[in-house]
């Protein structure tokens, strides 16, 4: 900055000692006309000025807002939630590669998924979400829902399906995933819908699968269960709109009497078509919504 300085002075100025001496003979200079000895003064404290380097945060608050002892504990019991999950997720991996029965796999992403939907239920009810708590819910559903989901579809279909094939539809169950859980963090949030299927409803139904399957057998194919995999990664990412729980819960109770008597005569045929009817009814919602927008415009 001084070398800057001594340039400044030779480029623009005249002798310094001529300008402290003279402030008339600097405003009848010909080499600067316009200017007077107090823009001159100006730039010359503007070429010498060191610069002062702002001050960087060293560490982010995690829990934002007020940081009283009850809301850094409402805080924690948070977060303990979402590690409850990752960590439960992390257990179905390792009875999986183990060659454990898929069964407690299974049961292990059940209860990954209860413990996902009450991190978020409390944080808001504590008052206590904030943007570390949506990473690291991001991370644990990404280790539960979309690594453990498919590990353990893979360990019970290994012995039925191609290996190739299997893998293949394990790791797109997990590219998807990595995909719709990033583009859920940086779209805007819909009320109503879901933009694709949210990967806890795809471990859902995943892990309910492989629990039907280890404990009553299974009537479909093990190409068919591939298909579905494979249709379920695709419906993660996919742009159609689905609704959430919440619409689902205040459809007319008359409608949940016929998936009830299924349940009972077949349960693993009357899943597998409630499935197909959730992921069918995202293009009907998209072609309804546009023929909407067609009609309004």
């Amino acid at each position: 900055m001084r070398a800057g300085g001594s340039f400044a002075r030779q480029m623009l100025l005249v002798p310094v000692g001529r300008l402290r001496k003279a402030d008339h003979s600097v405003a009848t200079s010909t080499a600067l006309p316009g200017l007077d000895p107090v823009e001159l003064r100006a730039i010359e404290q503007a070429a010498t000025a060191e610069t002062v380097e702002q001050p960087t945060p060293t560490t982010i608050p995690l829990l934002p807002g007020e940081r009283t002892l009850d809301r850094r504990i409402k805080f924690a019991l948070v977060q303990a939630c979402t590690l409850s999950s990752l960590l439960l997720g992390m257990t179905a991996i390792f009875l999986a590669v183990t060659q454990q029965n898929p069964m407690y796999g299974a049961l292990c992403l059940l209860a990954c998924i209860t413990f996902d939907g009450l991190d978020g239920a409390l944080a808001r009810k504590f008052g206590v979400a904030s943007p570390f708590g949506v990473q690291m819910d991001s991370l644990g559903d990404m280790t539960s829902f979309g690594v453990a989901a498919p590990v353990v579809v893979f360990a019970t279909l290994k012995d039925a399906v191609p290996t190739p094939v299997l893998i293949v539809a394990c790791a797109m169950v997990a590219c998807c995933a990595a995909v719709r859980l990033a583009r859920f963090n940086v779209s805007p949030k819909d009320g109503r819908f879901f933009c694709g299927v949210p990967t806890t409803m795809a471990a859902t139904v995943l892990a309910v699968t492989v629990l039907l399957k280890t404990t009553m057998g299974s009537e479909l194919p093990a190409g068919a269960m591939v298909f579905g995999v494979v249709l379920l990664a695709i419906a993660m990412v996919s742009s159609f709109p689905y609704a959430k729980l919440a619409k689902v819960v205040k459809l007319p109770p008359t409608l949940f009497l016929l998936p009830l008597v299924g349940l009972v005569w077949n349960t693993q045929v009357t899943f597998g078509l409630l499935v197909l009817v959730y992921l069918m009814s995202g293009p009907v919602i998209w072609a309804r919504q546009r023929r909407t927008a067609a009609r309004i415009a």
